[in-house]
């Protein structure tokens, strides 16, 4: 079995951050372990606050994974201020770390904002160098770029731009936007698409934290980008086709839904 980690924040109501990466490595045969950035308080309809861990113990959660177990995959998502992305990018780059899925986490799905203004330049500087792709949603793209991304051709062109911020490669989610979702893959030389129907529902907390999680798992199972990539998206839409109506406001997506199906519970 392949080991995956995650780098994130925690979510209390479980549908996004490291509760989403970790029942998605296990969804897709893999194990999972984390290192905690920031605690949330959170449910489906908001967050109500947040704790940032230091730098200190981030640094120890990595460091004593890295020594004791062989990891295959690195999954990087809530990373709030620059402190915290610089001290990931430190660890990362000692134990030679390159098989990593950086989701750059910056405003929930309730609108809360989960990242400091000068953590955006370290994310880009520290990280985008080290992840072997960037899992951007249009909104993400749009505020690390500073272009509008809202229709296709944006997409493609906020790709290239981030490409050319350091990037080795870029998939942006187009899943926000009505019709067919249409997330943008680029990888310097080529642009792909990866289509998928619009699946009608307002249950879609976590959707980005499990769709870059998928793509660790599988890239730790050995699938060529391309192939993860287009693996993610069919158990990402699997998930929201089957989300959970929790809470009163955005419902997670079921990760767990084949596996729920064969105990009677779906």
């Amino acid at each position: 079995m392949k080991h995956v980690l995650t780098i994130a924040g925690s979510d209390s109501c479980g549908g996004a951050g490291i509760q989403a990466d970790l029942k998605t490595f296990s969804a897709l045969g893999t194990y999972g372990m984390s290192v905690i950035t920031a605690i949330t308080a959170q449910n489906t309809q908001g967050v109500v606050d947040v704790r940032e861990m230091d730098e200190q113990i981030i640094a120890e959660q990595i460091a004593c994974l890295y020594e004791d177990i062989p990891i295959d995959a690195v999954k990087i998502g809530m990373v709030s201020n620059a402190k915290i992305a610089k001290t990931i990018a430190a660890c990362l780059s000692k134990v030679k770390e390159t098989n990593i899925v950086l989701d750059p986490v910056m405003i929930s799905k309730s609108g809360a904002v989960l990242i400091q203004p000068e953590a955006q330049k370290a994310l880009v500087d520290s990280l985008f160098p080290l992840a072997r792709i960037i899992t951007p949603n249009r909104y993400e793209a749009a505020a690390l770029t500073g272009m509008p991304v809202e229709t296709v051709a944006q997409m493609e062109k906020a790709a290239t731009k981030m490409v050319e911020m350091g990037a080795k490669s870029v998939v942006i989610k187009g899943g926000h936007a009505h019709g067919d979702s249409i997330d943008v893959f680029y990888d310097g030389q080529t642009v792909s698409y990866y289509t998928g129907a619009w699946i009608d529902t307002e249950n879609t907390h976590g959707t980005g934290c499990t769709f870059s999680s998928a793509i660790a798992a599988l890239l730790a199972k050995g699938d060529e980008l391309s192939r993860a990539l287009q693996e993610a998206k069919a158990y990402l839409n699997m998930a929201i086709a089957h989300a959970l109506p929790i809470g009163k406001g955005f419902g997670p997506t079921n990760h767990f839904y084949a596996l729920y199906k064969k105990a009677g519970q779906a």
